[in-house]
């Protein structure tokens, strides 16, 4: 049975609304693109403004589609979000791990983590599994064991952005399916089995935002986030050149079209009448500055993960890597490793528009609501999401508590029925040797 699904990138450049049909595979049958307005590096800086963007790019959508829907997988900025870890262990009473000891494994570790009173949990996903004493285990379920043991990387949200991204929502006429980290979102557009297990860092670089995403071992590790983007790059330009952002924005899109020698005219701002020669060779060395100054910092980023020993490549999504020769500045400043540049991957009826790196985390929304992209999760409705079963209906930590409070009452029941009934026992057995003793004293 096909459902209709409304994916919506709120982007500090462009908003973009996507709806697909998804049954085994999504087929896209609408797209809405709008100026994102009222956000800046990231956050909503005036909700109504963000509101219209929406409401713009998702009627959009809607006509082009022919579907009505209201309802929506929305990203989230990492720049709302932190990143924490958590620890759980449960006793496997069958000695067969299901979903359900998964489940509860996870949700142990979810109540056991520390998250402050102004952050909500947004999504948690496994990296490791221990089943007694065997460690690194991937995916538990259908072994044997007595106890299950998980790691979770958490993400969490400010209370107040995700209020906010629901206001906004309201007003635009969409209620919230699902809030999904964006950097997640693209990872899921882009990145492929190996890469996720083998270890890479995952850059989304877009107008004014940098997200960082590193996977080993098949899960999330690391997310960070960097308030740079290709925008800076415009504003370099426009300031270096004496013209305005428009037409420095203009050069930086259509440099690749220019030779090293080739000189150019510019209008200076604020006189348009009036121009300035500028060789290509300058300008490019302009925008290298920034380049690699904005690489320098996400490498450092990186490195203070922890990480980097541990990864094969680094892959770069979003507009700003549609500069030209990036990939050859990025080998050397991320110390020789692989460097890919990714589109997102096909999907049926994926607009010819779309099929480029700035749409990583709209396609990636899609892709999120056929469940495939992790083994396990808690998602942004606290809902345990699993590739083998989606609507896994799960008990809340406090419940589970419950549960084995409940067992260890009930065993320490039965130990005491146990202890009563053997005094029972010794007390009729007393009571039966004193009547003998009395038969035996009258016999006498």
């Amino acid at each position: 049975m096909l459902k209709t699904i409304l994916g919506i990138d709120i982007g500090s450049s462009k908003t973009v609304a996507i709806i697909a049909d998804v049954g085994e595979e999504p087929t896209i049958t609408g797209v809405g693109i709008a100026k994102s307005k009222g956000i800046r590096k990231g956050t909503i800086t005036n909700i109504d403004q963000a509101a219209n963007s929406i409401k713009q790019a998702v009627t959009d959508a809607k006509r082009i589609a022919g579907t009505n829907v209201n309802k929506a997988i929305v990203s989230i900025s990492t720049a709302y979000t932190k990143s924490t870890k958590s620890y759980g262990i449960v006793n496997i009473p069958s000695n067969e791990i299901t979903i359900t000891e998964i489940n509860r494994a996870i949700q142990t570790a979810l109540y056991n983590a520390t998250i402050p009173n102004d952050y909500v949990v947004l999504q948690a996903i496994p990296y490791d599994f221990k089943v007694d004493d065997v460690t690194d285990i991937e995916d538990p379920e259908g072994m044997s064991g007595s106890r299950l043991e998980v790691s979770i990387h958490i993400i969490i949200a400010q209370k107040s952005a995700i209020e906010n991204i629901k206001k906004m929502l309201k007003i635009a006429g969409i209620s919230i399916e699902n809030i999904v980290l964006s950097s997640f979102a693209s990872a899921i557009a882009t990145l492929n089995e190996d890469e996720k297990e083998q270890g890479v860092a995952l850059i989304d670089i877009g107008a004014t935002t940098s997200d960082l995403i590193i996977f080993k071992d098949n899960a999330v590790r690391w997310t960070e986030f960097l308030g740079v983007g290709s925008h800076h790059i415009t504003n370099d330009l426009a300031m270096a050149l004496h013209t305005s952002i428009a037409k420095a924005e203009e050069i930086k899109l259509h440099i690749d079209k220019f030779s090293d020698e080739d000189i150019i005219e510019i209008p200076l701002i604020g006189d348009e009448q009036n121009t300035q020669s500028a060789s290509i060779q300058t300008i490019k060395e302009i925008m290298n500055a920034r380049i690699n100054e904005t690489l320098m910092i996400l490498n450092k980023l990186i490195e203070d993960s922890s990480m980097k020993g541990k990864l094969t490549g680094i892959i770069l999504t979003g507009g700003f890597t549609n500069l030209p020769d990036l990939r050859e500045i990025a080998i050397p400043l991320f110390g020789n490793m692989s460097v890919r540049i990714a589109k997102p991957k096909e999907v049926e009826g994926l607009f010819d528009n779309l099929k480029a790196p700035e749409f990583s985390t709209s396609i990636g929304l899609i892709i999120y609501s056929l469940g495939k992209h992790s083994s396990y999760e808690i998602d942004s409705n606290r809902k345990f999401r699993s590739k083998y079963s989606e609507d896994f209906s799960q008990k809340e930590p406090e419940e589970l508590n419950h549960i084995n409070i409940d067992t260890n009452e009930q065993t320490q029941q039965t130990e005491k029925e146990k202890v009563v009934t053997i005094l029972d026992k010794k007390k009729e057995e007393a009571s039966l040797m004193a009547k003998l003793n009395m038969w035996f004293k009258n016999l006498f």
